[in-house]
């Protein structure tokens, strides 16, 4: 049996893979692993706005207060919410009932400690195996012990009020697109730039438990691009089903990626003297304009693994301030402990307006150095082929030394799939095209 939990939390297709007796599980164990030998710890519940949500949210409810817990429920809000209001309330954990942006099918169970941060692989570890081992030593109280449930309905007001004040801007003047992906931002993303004085422009907040993501938010882009042009707005964002994400599009309709954003922000905060160490941190998968726009401004970057937990690690070992990833989960650890849309798309609106540019004239902060990813395809057992075969790597070493400096090449295997993936970037779209086919193709020849 595979590892339950994943790079965020327990996934799958909802009442098939995650079934409400999966959840109620989840929920005995988490709460009983998370309540820090308390008698009556607290467990905060949210949710995105899945039609499967319900239904996961009472049978996790239920295993919750099946351990003497109090459940806390919130009802929809976004992921980030709830990694700020379990410190709010002094919680003892937190829970969300969300598949970020992925599609309607699916849904998941992740788990924050009472710092708001994300479980460690340990205690991961230990919740699985109380699953695994049917629960067994996890109690059963009875009578006054058995925990309650309630509900905090102006739970999303202090998430919103915390917002407003921590960016503490006026967007007065400012026409703002927001693409809320039919999700958890859907009433939270609107209110907060009317607060604060934009010009609001609003798509896909009407959710119905079953369209969110559908064509829409970070991962459809398309009908945000044109929405801001007609509109004549001066910016637009999409964010992702639990609003954890944000990437914005420019005046024109351009898109402004998650690396742009990192620059952009990054670039602000060493302006006023606010970027640890001017330091950033990305993962591997980060374009090389990012690089270049970086050095540029005199601004370092420390780079991870591909994956969120991986950056927020690198920034609380180093205590860097901005962190994130090119598909817009950017973590600012002076307002959030994990990648928060809604804090993103404040942050970044709040240079647009203090700065005077148009935000087109932000996105030039980067230049996005042209990319290709080919797979190639092989055996499991061949997957490390790129680090064992000599004449593959030997071609590996004259492609990087053709770029000189100006590119990059990035091989590695897939996580999940019998695939080696083969990503050039350059200047020259067509000299890396060709470069990244010839060292596919080699691959592939040799793992026959």
């Amino acid at each position: 049996m595979g590892r339950m939990f994943g790079t965020d939390g327990v996934r799958g297709i909802a009442n098939t893979e995650l079934t409400a007796n999966l959840a109620y599980n989840l929920g005995r164990a988490g709460a009983f692993v998370l309540s820090d030998a308390k008698e009556k710890p607290t467990i905060l519940v949210g949710k995105d706005t899945r039609i499967s949500g319900d239904m996961l949210e009472s049978a996790l409810v239920a295993g919750i207060c099946s351990v003497g817990a109090r459940a806390i429920c919130v009802g929809v809000v976004p992921t980030p919410a709830i990694a700020y209001l379990t410190r709010y309330y002094n919680a003892d954990a937190g829970v969300v009932i969300s598949a970020s942006h992925n599609p309607v099918e699916y849904n998941g169970i992740k788990f924050f400690n009472k710092d708001g941060y994300k479980l460690h692989d340990s205690v991961e570890d230990k919740i699985e195996n109380f699953l695994e081992n049917n629960l067994e030593g996890i109690p059963y109280p009875s009578g006054t012990e058995i925990g309650i449930r309630e509900q905090k309905i102006e739970a999303i007001e202090d998430y919103i009020n915390y917002l407003k004040e921590s960016i503490n801007g006026d967007f007065s003047g400012l026409k703002i697109a927001i693409d809320c992906a039919e999700g958890a931002s859907f009433y939270s993303a609107p209110k907060i730039f009317k607060d604060l004085g934009a010009e609001v422009y609003v798509i896909h907040n009407n959710p119905d438990g079953t369209n969110i993501n559908k064509n829409c938010g970070s991962t459809h882009m398309g009908e945000l691009r044109s929405f801001v042009q007609s509109m004549g707005c001066d910016i637009g964002f999409a964010l992702d089903g639990d609003a954890d994400r944000c990437l914005a599009v420019d005046e024109n309709g351009e898109d402004i990626d998650g690396d742009h954003i990192i620059a952009i922000l990054s670039k602000a905060l060493k302006e006023e003297g606010k970027l640890k160490e001017d330091t950033a941190v990305v993962t591997v998968m980060s374009n090389m304009g990012l690089d270049i726009a970086s050095e540029k401004e005199g601004i370092k970057l420390v780079k991870t693994k591909v994956g969120d937990r991986y950056v927020l690690e690198e920034m609380l070992k180093g205590g860097y301030k901005i962190g994130g990833e090119q598909s817009g989960h950017v973590i600012l650890l002076d307002y959030n402990t994990t990648g928060d849309g809604l804090m993103t798309a404040l942050s970044l609106s709040k240079v647009l307006k203090s700065s005077g540019q148009k935000s087109s004239e932000l996105r030039k902060t980067m230049t996005v150095l042209p990319q290709v990813l080919i797979n190639a395809k092989v055996t499991n057992d061949k997957k490390n082929l790129h680090e064992v075969d000599e004449e593959v790597k030997a071609l590996i070493v004259s492609a990087e030394e053709e770029l000189n400096g100006r590119g990059r090449v990035l091989i590695r295997a897939s996580g999940t799939e019998p695939l080696i993936r083969v990503m050039l970037e350059g200047e020259d779209f067509e000299k890396i095209e060709v470069i990244a086919k010839n060292i596919a193709s080699l691959i592939e020849n040799k793992a026959k």
